[in-house]
């Protein structure tokens, strides 16, 4: 995995230009040029930094996915119960979502960069695995039968909620309940 934080002032700058300009233009939409400008860099110091664009997407995606890990990690920490676990990661995203409105960054970065082989795609495929088997985990945990379809549904539902995410619809606290829902009839 890259670093996701830049040791300098100049590459944290870069990566906070990126990740805001990444997250709300696109990723392919944005070049080089304009991260440099948002910075406050030359390209050289770009390059210098991170190497490429390519390293540069990994990082971004990288700091997103250890920031995102963190929130749900602290969402199931906080839960009285492994029933009340399972479900903490729509918690955790009624939270991400108040600064995160334009969809999941992962799923944006999957679509505009389907080449395996791409640094970033790597990230992004890892982020969507690592909640598939966090959401199987909590179900064993919580004594579900059947964990892993459960975990499928789950999983189904929270993607679901990120995809609707830009459109002018509220589907969190009804895929939340349906979630739970799901739990319970597995209990």
């Amino acid at each position: 995995m890259q670093e996701a934080r830049p040791t300098t002032p100049a590459g944290r700058r870069i990566l906070a230009a990126a990740e805001e300009l990444f997250y709300d233009r696109g990723i392919t939409a944005v070049g080089v040029d304009l991260i440099a400008e948002h910075s406050g860099v030359t390209k050289r110091t770009l390059y210098n930094q991170f190497g490429s664009k390519d390293h540069l997407v990994a990082a971004y995606l990288t700091g997103r996915d250890q920031r995102w890990r963190s929130l749900v990690r602290a969402a199931v920490d906080a839960c009285d119960s492994p029933v009340e676990a399972v479900t903490a990661p729509f918690d955790a995203l009624r939270i991400w979502s108040g600064t995160n409105t334009r969809g999941c960054a992962f799923v944006n970065a999957l679509a505009e960069l389907p080449d395996p082989s791409h640094p970033a795609h790597r990230i992004a495929v890892d982020q969507k695995l690592w909640l598939l088997d966090l959401f199987e985990g909590l179900a064993t945990a919580a004594g579900c039968s059947g964990p892993a379809a459960v975990a499928s549904r789950l999983f189904v539902l929270h993607e679901g909620v990120l995809a609707a995410q830009p459109l002018p619809l509220d589907t969190l606290p009804g895929s939340t309940d349906l979630a739970r829902t799901v739990v319970r009839a597995a209990v």
